[in-house]
C-alpha cells in the first residue's frame, strides 16, 4: 500500500544561510537532526568549520552538512543513497542557491567509504553520521572503516562524530578510533571521536 509522504521545515541556524529553511519528509528512513541537536553539535564544532573539509554520511536531507556550508566550511561531501532523501537534499541545495563548494555521492557509506580509502581526492577535517537508529550494524561498519582500512581518509586532527541514541551507547574504541567525548541531550546523543594518537593529545 502506498504511504503518504508528510513534509516538514527545519530551519538553518548560523551563517551566511541563517533562518533559511529546509524539508526533510517525515516517515521516511531519514530521521534528521533536530534544530537543537544542530545547534549542540555546531557550538563544539565552531572551532574547526570556517575552511574544513566536511563529510556528511547518511546525509538525509542535508541539513547538517548544509549547515556546515552557511558556517563557512570549504567543501562538503553528501553520502546518500535513498532515492527519497537524495531529491530532498538536492531541492534543499537548489531553493537555496547552492551551486559549489559540495558534492553529492549517491551510495551506500560503506561502498563509499571503501571506495574512498583507494582514490579520495580530499582529507576530511570533521566527519558526521547518523544512520537510522535502528540500523546498529551500519555504526560499527561505518565507525570500524573509518577507524581502520579508511583512515587515510581523515586530516591530521580530525573529529568523527556520531549522532544516536542516548540509551544505546556505543563503544569506546573502532580500531584506531577512540572516543574523546559524550554529549547527551534529550533522547539523542552525540560521541566524538580521534584516531588514537590525536585522542592522546587531548
Amino acid at each position: 500500500m502506498p504511504f503518504e509522504v508528510c513534509w516538514f521545515a527545519m530551519r538553518i541556524i548560523a551563517g551566511s544561510l541563517r533562518r533559511r529553511t529546509l524539508e526533510a519528509p517525515a516517515g521516511l528512513a531519514t530521521r534528521p537532526t533536530s534544530d537543537r541537536m544542530r545547534e549542540t553539535l555546531f557550538n563544539v564544532l565552531a572551532p574547526r568549520i570556517e575552511g574544513a573539509v566536511f563529510l556528511d554520511l547518511y546525509a538525509g536531507s542535508g541539513a547538517v552538512g548544509i549547515e556546515a556550508v552557511s558556517r563557512g566550511a570549504a567543501q562538503v561531501a553528501f553520502v546518500e543513497r535513498a532515492p527519497a532523501a537524495l531529491k530532498v537534499l538536492r531541492a534543499n541545495l537548489a531553493q537555496l542557491g547552492l551551486t559549489a563548494g559540495f558534492r553529492i555521492e549517491s551510495a551506500s557509506v560503506g561502498t563509499y567509504l571503501r571506495k574512498a580509502r583507494v582514490n579520495t581526492s580530499m582529507a576530511f577535517d570533521v566527519v558526521f553520521l547518523d544512520p537510522p537508529y535502528d540500523a546498529a550494524e551500519e555504526y560499527a561498519a561505518a565507525l570500524g572503516l573509518l577507524g581502520g582500512a579508511a583512515a587515510g581518509m581523515l586530516a591530521g586532527g580530525a573529529v568523527v562524530i556520531a549522532e544516536h541514541r542516548r540509551k544505546e551507547r556505543l563503544a569506546e574504541c573502532y580500531g584506531r578510533l577512540g572516543r574523546m567525548r559524550l554529549l547527551e541531550q534529550g533522547d539523542a546523543a552525540l560521541s566524538f571521536y580521534a584516531l588514537s594518537a590525536q585522542t592522546a593529545n587531548r
